[in-house]
């Protein structure tokens, strides 16, 4: 059975001006399609251009070229009221701080209904109510938090007010800007699990942004790889995980901490070197390795790849 797309990206740019003569290239020329109902993890470190493509795909800026589709229709530049609507409440943002995106003068009934309220999903102030009550339930909050304000709440807590306010409209992708990493390492696992169980309750498709590598492997099917504004490596997240081949992968394996002492005493650390690529005539782009297996490469160093393929096998 074929997976059916619900997002498409191609050739994505988004370029920053600094001033009259310099560019910051955020995201650079990136393509990628998320299928419905998994979980697409995109990794790199700070400054990569990870939550620059999330709040690219979600409208928040204005792209520099490229395109966006979601459900089937062009959802970046120039489109119809109708559409844009319709993208907004089929398609949701989890931000990474809770507290600094909860308006702290609203309290947790008006901050989750604001979507119930810009779509008019509800009739009466009634049903507006039995709305936010039954989301509060279901991330694990009780309905008497409704009438207090974001300052009362702990950090998980307001995680998970920020994640009812993003599935009060019943959308269809949730982008997920480093959900968890402004939480204390306990809280984390309880908010990934809560993910997961809406996930399989609400048929959600998820864009996982993050940096944790032993994170994004839990919950994610797949898993691309980012670096200074480009993908380098997309693969199912095992086989990234088994089979990780581009440098870049590799040195961001090898930074993953071990729980015993003595096997992370003998851990190797892998430097990457980004001049160790010669692209001054032979130029790179992506290209498929093996079934669901990519990666940014330049035709000597795809042969070099295969080869590292057939020796492991």
């Amino acid at each position: 059975m074929e997976k059916k797309v619900i997002l498409s990206v191609k050739n994505l740019k988004q370029y920053f001006k600094l001033d009259r003569k310099s560019i910051v290239k955020a995201v650079d020329d990136v393509s990628f399609d998320i299928y419905e109902g998994e979980t697409f993890g995109l990794v790199g470190e700070s400054g990569s251009g990870k939550t620059t493509i999330g709040r690219s795909i979600i409208r928040l800026y204005k792209i520099t070229g490229g395109e966006v589709s979601f459900m089937g229709k062009k959802s970046s530049g120039h489109i119809a009221k109708e559409d844009i609507k319709s993208i907004a409440r089929n398609m949701q943002m989890i931000f990474q701080d809770p507290m600094a995106c909860l308006n702290p003068r609203m309290n947790v009934r008006d901050i989750i209904a604001e979507g119930i309220d810009i779509h008019k999903l509800a009739k009466t102030k009634e049903e507006r109510d039995e709305m936010v009550f039954a989301m509060l339930t279901k991330v694990g909050l009780a309905r008497e938090h409704a009438g207090r304000y974001p300052h009362e709440f702990s950090g998980g807590q307001r995680q998970r007010i920020g994640i009812a306010r993003a599935l009060i409209t019943n959308p269809k992708l949730i982008v997920c800007d480093e959900p968890i990493s402004a939480l204390d390492v306990s809280i984390q696992s309880q908010v990934v699990n809560l993910l997961k169980n809406l996930q399989a309750e609400m048929g959600l498709t998820y864009l996982f942004i993050a940096h944790d590598l032993s994170m994004v492997r839990y919950i994610s099917d797949r898993i691309a790889v980012m670096h200074k504004g480009k993908l380098v490596e997309i693969a199912d997240a095992d086989e990234l995980y088994l089979n990780p081949l581009h440098p870049y992968t590799r040195s961001l394996m090898s930074a993953i901490p071990t729980p015993d002492p003595k096997s992370e005493k003998r851990r190797e650390r892998f430097t990457y070197d980004p001049k160790q690529h010669d692209y001054t005539s032979d130029l790179p782009s992506m290209r498929q390795l093996k079934p669901n297996h990519f990666i940014f490469a330049n035709e000597k160093e795809f042969a070099d790849y295969q080869k590292l393929l057939k020796e492991d096998e």
